[in-house]
């Protein structure tokens, strides 16, 4: 009886089988006549079992004293089976539903999305892979935490809405156990995608679940894995502990880098949002027969949907804006920005005029030396002042303003930025006022660590309000990044009017989810994000078109090819301030109407 509903359930049937045996028996052999009229033992058999599963029918019964007597056993005897029965089954059924609920059965699927762990971040990639699965007919995530099923669901659907045509199923187990893991079946998985908790050290739990995957044998073809660590000193050992399937990005060198390339061009943190973001524009992967010979810079111009930026070799090389006389080939595939793989097409006929009246010839600058203020300190300062070094020109000056000791006494010398220190609290106008903000072109505000989240984006926003009031009553001299924690934050910090806003969070998890479709894009955006290569800039528009002419999109594209670039779109400086898209336009229609003025700015993709 201990083993459960199963086994109570065959005891119960034994138990019917015995009493209506007995009781067929017992009737032949003190009822020979009546039994006899029924069908002999067969036939009290079959009278038997009926009796024992419906009292009723012990009403049109008749005959001796014996028989009733041996019928009405029966009857009695099968209302205690049939009432044990019943609430047998009922308490198993509960039991069962209760199993169901806490979410500890193994989900059968396949080719779906596994999200393994739970932190803010999964609210972000639900709803970009349910924008992602809008064109496709069945698609399905699984999500394996330690946390209620139930609640899990109720969160998610506050949060991130209608689903579409995306299941989302969630599992309630720890990741870092391998007998948890089976709950969501990674082994038919197209992708699995590994959450950083938010825990202290949460990098060693990355690292702890990536072993747990490894010890388990995938078939052909294994799904990848992607993470993120914070640290960049344990992305060896989650590289190690993932294995050749597996994609680990440095969230900390990212978040670094996007901080460093929008201090120098405002809005880039605005772009790469749009470029990773499903609702928006991204990269897609195809291969095009059509354009195989066909030089580069010739294909730029080939596509009616879409803007190419660059080529996939078949060895797995990634070409970001290649010379123009580059050869596609038949194996490589071209890397296309398109609002949707569904919305690609290469031009039937000859391509668009290019309008040759608008388009403008700019003269080369010289990178000048300029002054930035870094207000604040936490522990992405150090590499954010080392990278910053690759990027100025020789003689630039960068003054650290926080309220601690100085902590520039322990960095090394630098080849092209001098840097001090002043002692400021960030928040405090006449620390401000002190500061000379002025005279500084460019100012970045870090988000305090010694203070939560919420508290910290708080702190954030309150030197933002004292840094826009102070730059309105100076006429404008200098430009504003800040880092921000919360995306939700950034809607309230529009007030402050600062010129882009790094949200490092949400970009990272836009990123996982872009690399848990196609992994082979990390070489696009790592190429990107890497001052070696080509980059994405953004670029005044008076050196592409004349501020006011009549052009169009084909013939900024034409423009910026004959300056060895790739352009993607632009910003308009009248909607800087606007969301969603912050004035950011990418890939618009080719032949419709476009006047840019001199303020505004032209994305492209270039080494400088």
């Amino acid at each position: 009886m201990s083993k459960g509903t199963p086994a109570l359930i065959g005891w119960l049937a034994l138990a019917s089988g015995a009493l209506v045996l007995v009781v067929a028996t017992a009737a032949v052999v003190l009822a020979p006549a009546d039994s006899g009229r029924n069908g002999h033992w067969p036939g009290m058999v079959w009278r038997s079992l009926l009796r024992t599963l419906d009292p009723g029918t012990m009403g049109g019964d008749s005959g001796g004293v014996a028989f009733l007597s041996l019928m009405l056993l029966s009857t009695i005897g099968g209302i205690f089976i049939v009432s044990s029965l019943i609430g047998v089954i009922t308490t198993g059924l509960e039991a069962k539903i209760g199993e169901l609920r806490k979410g500890r059965s193994r989900i059968v699927e396949h080719d779906h999305t596994v999200l393994l762990g739970w932190s803010e971040q999964v609210f972000t990639v639900v709803a970009e892979l349910v924008e992602a699965n809008q064109s496709e007919r069945r698609s399905c995530v699984a999500i394996l935490a330690d946390r209620d099923k139930v609640e899990m669901e109720d969160a998610l659907r506050a949060r991130v809405g209608e689903f579409g045509r995306t299941r989302i199923v969630c599992r309630t187990g720890n990741p870092l156990k391998v007998a948890d893991l089976e709950l969501v079946s990674p082994g038919t998985a197209r992708s699995i995608m590994v959450l950083s908790p938010e825990v202290p050290d949460s990098d060693t739990h990355v690292i702890k679940v990536l072993l747990s995957l490894g010890t388990r044998a995938f078939e052909d073809p294994s799904p990848h894995v992607v993470a993120a660590v914070h640290d960049s000193a344990n992305l060896p050992a989650a590289r190690l502990a993932g294995g050749e399937r597996t994609r680990v990005i440095d969230a900390d060198d990212i978040a670094i880098r996007l901080i460093v390339q929008s201090h120098r061009q405002s809005g880039l943190s605005q772009v790469c949002t749009e470029l990773l973001d499903f609702a928006g524009h991204e990269f897609y992967m195809r291969r095009e027969p059509a354009l195989a010979g066909m030089p580069f810079g010739a294909a730029l111009s080939a596509y009616d949907l879409g803007v190419p930026a660059g080529l996939r070799r078949g060895d797995g090389t990634v070409l970001l804006n290649p010379p123009g006389g580059t050869v596609i080939r038949a194996d490589d595939e071209v890397i296309v920005l398109a609002e949707d793989d569904l919305l690609i097409r290469l031009g039937g006929g000859t391509p668009p005029p290019v309008r040759e009246q608008a388009i403008t010839t700019a003269t080369p600058r010289e990178p000048e030396p300029g002054r930035t203020l870094l207000l604040g300190w936490n522990h992405r300062a150090p590499k954010i002042i080392e990278l910053l070094d690759d990027f100025v020109a020789p003689g630039s000056e960068l003054i650290v303003a926080a309220p601690r000791d100085d902590p520039t006494g322990v960095l090394p010398p630098f080849a092209n930025l001098k840097v001090g220190f002043s002692r400021a609290e960030p928040t405090d106008r006449p620390s401000l006022e002190a500061l000379d903000v002025g005279t500084y072109q460019h100012v970045v505000v870090l988000s305090d660590e010694g203070f939560d989240r919420e508290h910290a984006d708080a702190r954030t926003l309150v030197t933002l309000l004292h840094l826009r009031d102070m730059e309105d009553a100076l006429g404008d001299p200098f430009s504003i990044v800040s880092e921000i924690n919360d995306d939700a934050n950034r809607e309230v910090a529009q007030v402050t009017k600062a010129d882009d806003f790094v949200v490092s969070d949400k970009l990272i998890s836009l990123m996982l989810t872009q690399l848990s479709e196609n992994r082979h894009l990390y070489d696009v955006f790592a190429d990107l994000l890497d001052s070696a290569g080509s980059e994405i800039y953004l670029k005044p528009a008076g050196d592409y078109l004349v501020p006011g002419a009549a052009a169009d999109f084909a013939t900024l594209i034409e423009s910026a090819r004959r300056r060895g670039e790739v352009a993607l779109g632009y910003r308009l400086h009248a909607r800087f301030h606007e969301p969603p898209g912050y004035g950011v336009v990418l890939n618009p229609d080719k032949t419709a109407p476009l006047t840019l003025a001199a303020e505004d700015r032209v994305i492209v993709v270039a080494e400088n």
